[in-house]
């Protein structure tokens, strides 16, 4: 079912649609948890949250990034390319389980708004550089790249070249 669906609607927009719904789930947990002693109702808000954020973890970026990695590299470097990925992967899972119960002591209710900022910044990151990958070759997803630094490196020497003329 998940492989129909990211061949259906595309690995880059549900990854985007994943991290901006875990991004308003963690804002939704912040505010349950900040308004709770007030409105003893905000638990519910909470636990809805709670599992939004793993539908939406499980929907983006939990399965496509192993997609997009291994169509982001060709057939010498991917299994290298996949190691390093499921090592981060699981170096991040396991700093984030070993120091999550003492920055939730530090910060209080609000331990989910870091959560929301590192959100807001992997969706822009992925907004910005991640190209749909869905229905493309190797060699046309490295064009895509090459075009990018191509086009930045020709606005650098734009750049360079209009500060000589001023000179």
């Amino acid at each position: 079912l998940q492989v129909l669906l990211v061949e259906k609607a595309g690995r880059r927009s549900l990854f985007l649609a994943g991290l901006m719904g875990m991004l308003v789930s963690a804002v939704v947990m912040t505010v349950g948890l900040v308004l709770l002693s007030q409105f003893p109702w905000m638990s519910y808000v909470s636990m809805v949250a709670i599992f939004l954020f793993v539908i939406f973890f499980e929907v983006g970026p939990g399965p496509i990034p192993w997609f997009i990695v291994a169509e982001l590299f060709s057939q010498g470097p991917r299994p290298a390319a996949i190691a390093v990925a499921g090592f981060c992967n699981w170096a991040c899972n396991f700093i984030v389980g070993m120091c999550f119960q003492y920055i939730a002591d530090l910060c209080g209710p609000y331990v989910f708004a870091i959560f929301a900022g590192l959100l807001l910044i992997f969706f822009l990151f992925a907004y910005f550089k991640v190209p749909e990958t869905k229905g493309k070759s190797f060699e046309e997803i490295a064009a895509v790249f090459r075009r990018k630094k191509l086009s930045a490196k020709a606005m650098t020497e734009l750049q360079d070249l209009r500060g000589s003329e001023e000179a």
